[in-house]
């Protein structure tokens, strides 16, 4: 998985036991510019993938005899190459974007969490077992292993959701492993063993709220990583094929009619609000949830 430099340091940082934040404090926090504005494009798209077929003035998939129609009163953002309205199809584009990148975070966390998990918590052979396979993944640049998984699977959205997921579940693995590490010889995960507490219920009761902050924060961090990485691979028709109206594949089309800005702008816009949305949440998450993160990041 390609991580960002922001995302490194929360993943380094988020590996010590966090501390609890006064409820007022947190509140105060969401009232931040950047977590509303986060918010805010976020609680747009939702609306706008809702709501498509209310809100998109055109059928996203009606052709016309025109094309390339530049921006008008007609077309707020223009027509393609096949005369279909780019406001359409960039409203709808949310439906297929937003629930994949949500969908495949979701799943590379699952299955990570309970990798790291396992690893973290039983050690010995187990730990080295399971993280040498996730240092296998780890090895191999994340962008290309996605691509030749994707292309092995075939053309398809669903193939790039588990492209991308099979790249990007060793983060959460090898974080979850070092919150696991931390935690298992507090004073009341012993209590809790000598109490007779199972090895499930001592994972999935007593460290498992020591470990959902962080494994939330870096999900919301890696949703705008996920949405570019999808979207890169229908960009080089390894992702949604034609004519799903998903941003990354209208992008490539308008790489490929350069001088008509209009046709690749807009999707790419799209992407931009989606991802910085996304990120300033990510980033509000951490403050709320694990305040020494966020100090560790401001020094």
């Amino acid at each position: 998985m390609i991580l960002s430099p922001n995302t490194r340091k929360t993943l380094k940082a988020l590996e010590t036991p966090t501390e609890k934040k006064g409820k007022g404090s947190t509140n105060s926090i969401w009232r931040q510019p950047l977590a509303i504005v986060g918010l805010t494009i976020v609680g747009v798209w939702v609306f706008v993938a809702v709501f498509a077929p209310w809100v998109a003035p055109y059928d996203p998939y009606s052709q016309e005899f025109d094309k390339f129609i530049p921006p008008s009163a007609e077309h707020w953002m223009g027509t393609d190459e096949l005369n279909r309205d780019i406001l359409s199809r960039v409203i709808y584009g949310a439906r297929i974007s937003l629930p994949y990148s949500i969908l495949l975070v979701v799943l590379s966390a699952i299955i990570g969490t309970i990798v790291g998990g396992v690893s973290g918590f039983f050690g010995g052979r187990v730990d080295a077992t399971l993280m040498r396979i996730t240092d296998m993944f780890f090895a191999f640049p994340g962008i290309i292993l996605a691509m030749a998984v994707a292309a092995a699977l075939g053309p398809e959205i669903r193939n790039a959701v588990i492209a991308i997921t099979i790249v990007a579940w060793p983060v959460y693995a090898r974080l979850v492993r070092g919150l696991i590490l931390n935690s298992k010889s507090s004073d009341y995960v012993t209590a809790s063993s000598l109490l007779g507490s199972s090895s499930l219920r001592t994972l999935f009761v007593d460290l498992r709220p020591n470990i959902s902050g962080p494994v939330f924060v870096l999900m919301a961090l890696e949703v705008g990583t996920a949405l570019l990485l999808l979207s890169g691979l229908s960009f080089l028709g390894l992702g949604a094929t034609p004519p799903s109206a998903e941003w990354g594949a209208m992008v490539s089309m308008g790489a490929v009619n350069f001088d008509r800005w209009w046709v690749g702008l807009f999707p790419g816009l799209a992407i931009l609000t989606a991802v910085l949305a996304f990120n300033f949440i990510g980033d509000t998450l951490r403050d709320a949830l694990d305040p020494r993160t966020a100090k560790a990041l401001r020094d």
